[in-house]
């Protein structure tokens, strides 16, 4: 029985001890689910720089003025803000903004159109709920032009996501296009300019809550019943995939409205869907809708969700669209873009388990003493590492079965061992972990031949 004085010291330690735990909205995940998440990552920068987009890696935490300069609303209230002596700083919230501010910076040292991916963690202090974190990994892309920027690279843009999801095994998917031109030039035409903003936030939510609510909404805009119901039709020609993109095409080219913006609008949609087929992008996979015109102001013309077939619960997996002078706060040019960017840490969240990559251990082989004598396990180890492989040299005092059972946690399919016999022969015995065949007294060349030929198969 313990006495009163070590019962004491035990309540103490153990109320000093601090809950390991996570704040909310942040992912960790066990080592397999993390090799699975970085084939991921490893499937998309494949497909990015399969199509020429140059590597950028830019800070998380940027000057609070670069990244207010653009923000504005929701997107404000969400951003981590914090000072550090008199410096004001905030935490990224998105990585188009400071890609604007890192093309204004070194204008005069890139070549346009500027071509970059970036994969990388940003911050939102938004509530966080199942699907939605604080502390996620977007995946982006973007051409930047230098004063113009030809409108076949927004037809590039649904190619590269087509690559994207079918890399990763996705076959049914739908990306949705629409240009915000063509909403904006209807709103001119019914002399609602003023208040064409709210309406794009409004109309991107027709297919979430309905005609009904939207029209509520739009009622608290003091927009007459007219041009609500002139709005409503128009928005509600392609909310369905029942409708081509050939038939959307001829109702907009035969709508009968006079204003500059609305054409310029139809003729970029016309050159997007028709540019999207020779970046291959088959006709299953993308669809107009006309009420796709995301909430952020920075978009001026085209505009992408992507939704994966099955899962549309999950909302949009990637999306982005066309802005023509979104470094305007930082430099006196026109840059002209278009991008989109892919909520990794979301997607990954919800579609895991169903993306067919394997989470194989990076470790080829671990390297084993069959007694106490590890040292040896170390020059074996090497030897691999310079024959290609990679290796683990196990130097903990363990019985074998305890060796075993290690290689099996982290998912480790050969294992080398070696005993008073090989090291004296300067051999070693390869064991294959899955199969259990096992080759004895081979030579380190051999076995590194044998594990290479095996990790094919």
């Amino acid at each position: 029985m313990l006495s009163p004085h070590l019962i004491i010291k035990t309540m103490n330690n153990k109320k000093n001890l601090i809950e390991p735990k996570t704040l909310q909205g942040f992912m960790e995940l066990l080592p397999d689910r993390q090799i699975l998440f970085n084939r991921i990552m490893g499937e998309i920068k494949a497909a990015y720089e399969s199509f020429g987009f140059l590597p950028l890696d830019t800070p998380a935490l940027e000057y609070a003025s670069v990244l207010f300069a653009k923000a504005g609303g929701e997107t404000e209230k969400q951003i981590y803000r914090f000072t550090k002596g008199e410096t004001d700083m905030a935490l990224r919230f998105d990585l188009t903004v400071p890609l604007a501010k890192y093309v204004a910076k070194n204008y005069h040292n890139l070549a346009f159109p500027f071509r970059r991916y970036q994969i990388g963690k940003v911050y939102r202090g938004e509530r966080p709920q199942k699907g939605r974190f604080r502390e996620f990994y977007q995946c982006d892309i973007d051409i930047v032009g230098d004063g113009k920027l030809d409108i076949l690279c927004d037809a590039e843009i649904p190619g590269i996501i087509s690559t994207v999801f079918r890399r990763l095994g996705f076959t049914q998917f739908k990306i949705f296009i629409s240009n915000r031109k063509i909403l904006q030039g209807l709103a001119e035409h019914l002399g609602i300019a003023e208040k064409f903003s709210q309406v794009c936030v409004i109309a991107d939510k027709l297919k979430k809550i309905g005609e009904v609510k939207v029209r509520e909404e739009l009622e608290k805009l003091e927009i007459s019943k007219t041009i609500i119901d002139q709005l409503i039709v128009f928005l509600s020609y392609a909310t369905t995939e029942s409708k081509k993109a050939t038939e959307i095409l001829a109702f907009l080219q035969g709508y009968t409205i006079v204003n500059e913006t609305f054409v310029a609008g139809v003729s970029d949609l016309i050159s997007v869907v028709n540019g999207m087929k020779s970046f291959g992008v088959s006709e299953d996979n993308f669809a107009i809708d006309l009420t796709i015109v995301r909430g952020l102001d920075y978009y001026t013309g085209t505009v992408f969700e992507t939704f994966l077939t099955g899962h549309e619960d999950i909302g949009s997996v990637c999306s982005g669209g066309r802005y023509d002078n979104l470094a305007g706060y930082y430099i006196d040019k026109p840059l002209p873009g278009v991008g989109i960017s892919i909520g990794l840490t979301r997607l990954f969240d919800k579609l895991a388990d169903q993306i067919t990559l394997s989470n194989k251990a990076h470790t080829d082989v671990l390297v084993v003493s069959a007694d106490s004598d590890t040292v040896c396990c170390l020059n074996v180890a090497a030897q691999l590492r310079q024959n290609g492989l990679s290796a683990i040299a196990y130097l903990e005092d363990a019985k074998l079965k305890n060796k075993f059972k290690y290689a099996e946690r982290l998912n480790i399919k050969h294992m080398i061992i070696l005993g008073e016999t090989e090291r004296a022969n300067h051999t070693v015995t390869l064991k294959d972990l899955q199969s259990g065949q096992q080759y004895q007294q081979i030579s380190i060349d051999k076995a590194t031949q044998t594990i290479k030929v095996l990790n094919v198969d």
